[in-house]
């Protein structure tokens, strides 16, 4: 057992000695393939002008905590008593200015790096859905523990996925204590990088306790974050328990990604450009909040435009939501700001059928032409209720689609073949040439689960249903994958974290 010990030791020190920034394999934002852009540069300017003009004349609320009205009004905000802060427009001007542009994010060990910036998009698993399907019933019913373990444990095995978040929740322990387990969860499960969101501020603080024991020490994580927290606050409104989470996340280095839903037609006005300031203004007040906490800090706006359907008065707009995308992620890049906007790998659909691939596919497509920063609802179905295994698995096919498309095409000499097709003449035959032996495969997507016409697809099985198909391979990857192990020592110091917090702090906290 020793020699083992010492053995994993002496490779995981090996690992950690190369450094990976995988930042390299992904096509960029500024190469060939430019994003869609649905807005005129005009239009651009409109909604960013009504977005200042809203914050300066109108306000954000936030809860009537001294401490935060304190900042913005030595700020140079007007504050009331009450909790109205307006915003003179060069501050938050000021703000944009200051903020990173980019910052690297680590897998647990440290060796491998993404860059979150507005050159890449990177796919999450997500996010906090409260049921799960039943592997006996095929229905859902309440997330557990066990089933954050599993589903992370499959975001760790697949390949396409860049990080993880908590998937669903531990509904039966749904308080501060939930929250913590969740982040041990996502730490002894998988080493990819996490993002990480909560109500209680206090689960932040032992949450980043936990990441400093992982990465060693406090300036450890600050020179290599572990996990980006989002905050999901209201439209124009911040309660204290996300004012709070902001500054402790600035403090501590700790990258800051917002998340609020804009429902348009009913927190919000039912137009797309009403909708868009809205967002937009939401966003711009905790980057102006974490910019008075510490100029330079790393914030990531990323507001959904989700649209009231008028018929039910549930969630509805496709094309609304979509488009609301383009929209968002094209008046970021204006600002030269990275966009956590991205309803990839989500779907309304109650279950993953026909309607899920069909949402899925398209909703994974308008990332292509979108190009946020991240994607978060990777696996997400029934408007974020309940998480599915399958759309997970299947969202991780699309997103070897996408990276192959965004790798683009080369041109040059050998690619165009001029002198070939010379030596070949109009009816040549290409079939036995080197040439085609040596490109054959370069533009090819060799798809898992889509199969019908693709003769090497592992999925190309005529009597499985897609579904059956994904079911296998799910089984096969868990069966064969193994997380990189938490150290017994670390994983015996995050116990320890919980224990004292659960000491300290009765269930009803």
């Amino acid at each position: 057992m020793r020699r083992k010990r010492a053995r994993a030791e002496k490779i995981q020190a090996a690992k950690a000695a190369h450094i990976v920034d995988r930042s390299k394999d992904i096509g960029l934002v500024d190469g060939a393939l430019q994003p869609y852009q649905p807005l005129s540069d005009d239009s651009v300017d409109q909604v960013i002008g009504a977005a200042l003009e809203l914050m300066r004349d109108t306000g954000v609320g936030f809860d009537p905590d001294p401490k935060v009205l304190d900042l913005f009004g030595k700020g140079g905000c007007q504050v009331s008593p009450q909790g109205l802060v307006k915003f003179p427009t060069e501050l938050v001007r000021d703000a944009i200015r200051s903020t990173a542009r980019s910052i690297k994010l680590w897998n647990r060990p440290g060796t491998e790096f993404i860059t979150l910036d507005n050159h890449h998009t990177w796919f999450f698993s997500g996010m906090t859905c409260i049921k799960v399907y039943d592997e006996e019933t095929g229905e859902p019913r309440d997330s557990t523990r066990a089933d954050l373990v599993q589903i992370t444990q499959l975001v760790d095995a697949l390949q396409n996925i860049d990080g993880a978040c908590v998937t669903c929740k531990i509904v039966e322990q749904s308080d501060i204590h939930g929250e913590i387990d969740e982040f041990t969860v996502l730490a002894e499960h998988t080493s990819k990088p996490l993002e990480f969101l909560c109500e209680s501020p206090k689960t932040l603080d032992v949450v980043i306790e936990m990441a400093e024991v992982i990465r060693g020490g406090g300036d450890q994580l600050v020179a290599k974050p572990y996990f980006a927290h989002v905050v999901t606050p209201l439209p124009l409104y911040y309660a204290q328990i996300h004012t709070d989470q902001i500054i402790r996340a600035v403090n501590y280095g700790i990258p800051l990604i917002m998340g609020t839903i804009v429902l348009g037609g009913a927190s919000a006005p039912i137009t797309m450009a009403g909708c868009l300031v809205h967002s937009l203004a939401t966003d711009l007040a905790a980057l102006v909040l974490s910019h008075l906490v510490r100029p330079g800090s790393f914030c990531a706006l990323g507001s959904d435009v989700s649209f009231m359907e008028a018929a039910t008065g549930g969630m509805g707009g496709f094309s609304q939501m979509n488009l609301g995308d383009l929209a968002i992620c094209q008046v970021m890049r204006s600002l030269d700001l990275p966009s956590a906007t991205g309803i990839g790998g989500g779907s309304s659909a109650r279950r993953f059928d026909e309607d899920a691939v069909w949402e899925i596919s398209s909703n994974m497509m308008n990332a292509f032409y979108a190009r946020p920063a991240t994607c978060e609802y990777l696996g997400s179905l029934d408007e974020g209720i309940t998480y599915s295994r399958h759309a997970l698995a299947f969202c991780d096919e699309l997103v070897g689609l996408l990276r192959k498309m965004w790798e683009g095409l080369v041109v040059d000499d050998e690619t165009l073949a001029r002198d070939l097709t010379r030596e070949a003449g109009v009816r040549g035959n290409y079939l036995a040439h080197p040439h085609t032996a040596r490109h054959c495969r370069e533009e090819y997507w060799n798809a898992r689960y889509y199969g019908a016409n693709f003769p090497v697809s592992s999925g190309n099985v005529e009597d499985e249903t897609l579904v059956e198909r994904i079911e296998h391979d799910i089984w096969q990857t868990l069966e064969n994958h193994t997380p990189d192990r938490l150290s017994d020592d670390i994983l015996g110091q995050i116990r320890a974290i919980q224990k004292r917090f659960a000491a300290e702090h009765s269930v009803s906290d």
